[in-house]
């Protein structure tokens, strides 16, 4: 079995993106080009010998707060995006396994026939075996976010790091896109990222991941190579600790 290169800082991670990513320049939906070049960044990493868990949001197909807020009751509304995140997860899936990539989707709603339910032990034995684990569905329970999801996960199964995907190379302290003074931090602490509402993610998976000191990456999707780089213990990122 292929070993780490050396210059890996993680053995296993979790990386989590949200459902615009697969958008590209579309404003809806998936963009097959798009959901393949991510492939590509997580077969980079994969060759490393990175074990790799995903979590992929929903907000392409369906976001639960959106129609919540147009009248439909949640708990109905969060289901309805649980299921948009199988529809990604299915997608990446796919895309990796076209890259000879061996990907297990892993629902927390029972679905038989197009994903695995979540078993803990059994996620764990396949990231042993190198296939890239997809978690779908959140967490099973309405009124949680993929945030959250991802954190919980991520700390189930034994992640170093939780790889935070954006459009941006790290947190900063206003919307770099909005203003040309915004300030880069090279880490910051969970409390501050809470007090200053910095928009990592969701309070309840900060807190998650504080409680359990499980550092989050948070970097630029659109650099190509970067998810790699990092993992090498290079490029542009915030890194989210205690």
């Amino acid at each position: 079995m292929s070993q780490p290169e050396p210059q890996t800082k993680f053995s296993r991670v979790m990386l989590k993106i949200s459902g615009e990513a697969l958008m590209g320049d579309q404003g809806f939906g998936l963009n097959p080009p798009t959901v393949e070049r991510i492939a590509r960044e997580v077969r980079s990493v994969h060759e490393l010998g990175v074990e790799i868990c995903m979590v992929i949001g929903g907000g392409n197909i369906f976001r639960g707060l959106q129609g919540s807020a147009q009248g439909m009751e949640r708990t109905t509304a969060d289901y309805m995006g649980m299921l948009a995140t199988v529809m990604n997860a299915l997608a990446m899936q796919s895309a990796l396994e076209g890259l000879g990539i061996h990907t297990r989707v892993i629902s927390a709603i029972t679905m038989n026939e197009v994903a695995e339910p979540y078993i803990r032990r059994r996620a764990v034995r396949h990231l042993e075996k190198k296939r890239v684990c997809i978690f779908a569905a959140g967490t099973g329970n309405p009124y949680f976010t993929t945030d959250t999801a991802a954190t919980l996960r991520a700390n189930e199964m034994s992640c170093e790091a939780i790889f935070k995907g954006t459009k941006v190379d790290g947190v900063y302290d206003k919307d770099p896109a909005k203003h040309d003074d915004a300030v880069r931090y090279d880490t910051v602490s969970y409390d501050d990222v809470l007090a200053k509402r910095l928009g990592v993610m969701d309070a309840s998976a900060i807190a998650l991941a504080r409680d359990n000191n499980l550092p989050i990456i948070v970097f630029s999707l659109d650099e190509p190579g970067g998810f790699r780089g990092i993992l090498a213990g290079e490029g542009t990122y915030t890194r989210v600790q205690g």
